[in-house]
């Protein structure tokens, strides 16, 4: 008869311990630590596996090692194989999180049914019935191979692995991962303990039998991973879905052990299920095809992509005592802070009420800063009622002294730019390179405040 050997593990950092105590001397958190049950021939199998499939047998140099490039296939989800640099790499884990309702199941039921159509897949899912999941497919009208295609509703983590091996999946959906269980952790679904076990023994199999697999996760008050931090290190890519204003969802990869990390995806949530937005500049600008006061267009960047912006700023009589400030996807200190530039330095009074928004419902991070110029253009159309033609972007950081900050990327803006059809380009004066002189645009070189309104006027 196998023995069992007990180990102790953190329930709220996930360490492990040889022996039972009161504190955790990782997270520093009491009464935390429970016991964990492993049987040893389960242990043997899994220590000398480790996370990524086997280990041991001594070391070797490294011309003795055979290389062997990481496989990639495209998913045909546009967005989501940029953000996996490429497509979805064989036999990688991977989880994507987000807030309840961010579109996580949606997506990766387009996922599986398109994987279906080349392999065995398999969608577990713990949390809904298999009907809901049909009337799903049936409600997105999603072309998968009712034939290579399981569904099943399972929380056991080993009879999830005894399925994979009787279908010999190669793609699998575990929905979700804080609502599985494994008989190697105590504890109920969705404690650390349970979650790092049942993370374990998934990884294992997929990366001894070459199986792709996705894993749901949960997000906590501060829209963070649920679970222990062990959980990130466990797994091959880490993504997460931004839910901005309105319909466009925003994929991050957080970690990505087959690709950077830089690339963003832009989806927008429909009764179609997520769509790949391709071109995520025709959503940010309004497409009117008349320029009206109050208008300006920047460049931001998110992660490495670079993404065309209209703001929009409406400037009004305030029939109250003090003038008010709104701003939709801005930050309002920053807004304040550029109102207070424009006052010192240009002797600008703004006594009115103020409302920015920024179109297609994008929210900005405080770090991009490359929008103030094209705020102040904005305002300053609004307020003096002057238009700044939509041939034109505007973009650079202002700062308290008057004076226009260099931004990072300038370049790749500039081109995004060209390629989108905007003739005249301000930019800041150590920004310009003289690559910028053939792309078939005028740029100018603002150094000062003053000489933006110089020129937009």
């Amino acid at each position: 008869m196998a023995k069992n050997k007990t180990a102790y593990v953190c329930n709220e950092c996930g360490q492990d311990f040889p022996r039972w105590q009161g504190q955790c001397s990782a997270c520093q958190e009491w009464n935390t630590i429970s016991e964990l049950k492993i049987s040893t021939a389960k242990l043997t199998t899994a220590t000398s596996s480790g996370y990524a499939g086997s280990v041991g047998g001594g070391s070797k140099k490294l011309t003795e090692i055979e290389e062997v490039d990481a496989e990639k296939r495209l998913t045909g989800i546009g967005e989501l194989d940029r953000v996996l640099c490429g497509g979805l790499t064989t036999g990688s884990v991977n989880i994507i999180s987000g807030d309840p309702g961010a579109g996580k199941t949606t997506l990766l039921s387009d996922l599986v049914s398109r994987m279906s159509q080349s392999m065995p897949s398999l969608y577990c899912t713990a949390e809904e019935s298999l009907s809901q999941f049909k009337n799903r497919v049936n409600r997105l009208k999603l072309n998968c191979n009712e034939d290579n295609l399981y569904l099943m509703a399972e929380t056991s983590v080993e009879a999830i692995i005894a399925e994979l091996e009787a279908k010999q999946v190669k793609f699998a959906v575990i929905d979700s991962i804080q609502a599985v269980v494994t008989e190697l952790a105590n504890g109920s679904p969705g404690s650390p303990s349970q979650v790092k076990g049942s993370a374990q023994a998934l990884t294992q199999y997929c990366k001894q039998n070459n199986v792709t697999m996705f894993l749901v996760a949960h997000v906590n008050k501060n829209n963070e991973t649920a679970g222990p931090q062990t959980l990130i290190h466990i797994v091959d890519c880490l993504t997460h879905i931004e839910c901005n204003d309105g319909q466009i969802r925003t994929l991050r990869a957080n970690k990505n052990r087959f690709g950077d990390v830089d690339t963003v995806g832009i989806f927008r949530m429909t009764e179609r299920g997520m769509l790949s937005v391709d071109n995520p500049s025709e959503i940010f600008l309004s497409g009117s095809s008349t320029d009206s006061a109050g208008s300006a267009i920047t460049c931001i960047r998110k992660g490495n992509r670079n993404l065309l912006l209209e703001i929009q700023c409406l400037t009004t009589e305030t029939e109250g005592e003090f003038p008010q400030r709104v701003c939709v996807g801005l930050n309002m200190n920053r807004i304040k802070m550029l109102t207070g530039i424009l006052r010192k330095h240009t002797k600008t009074k703004i006594f009115h009420d103020t409302y920015f928004n920024l179109v297609g419902g994008l929210k900005i991070d405080e770090s991009e800063t490359c929008i103030d110029l094209a705020l102040v253009a904005a305002l300053l159309s609004s307020l003096n009622d002057f238009i700044v033609p939509r041939t034109t972007c505007i973009m650079g950081e202002l700062s308290l002294n008057g004076d226009v900050r260099p931004i990072d990327s300038g370049v790749p803006r500039v081109k995004e730019a060209v390629q989108h059809g905007f003739t005249e380009i301000y930019i800041p004066f150590r920004n310009y390179h003289k690559s910028m002189e053939g792309l078939g645009a005028t740029i100018h070189s603002v150094k000062t405040i003053h000489e933006l309104i110089e020129l937009i006027n």
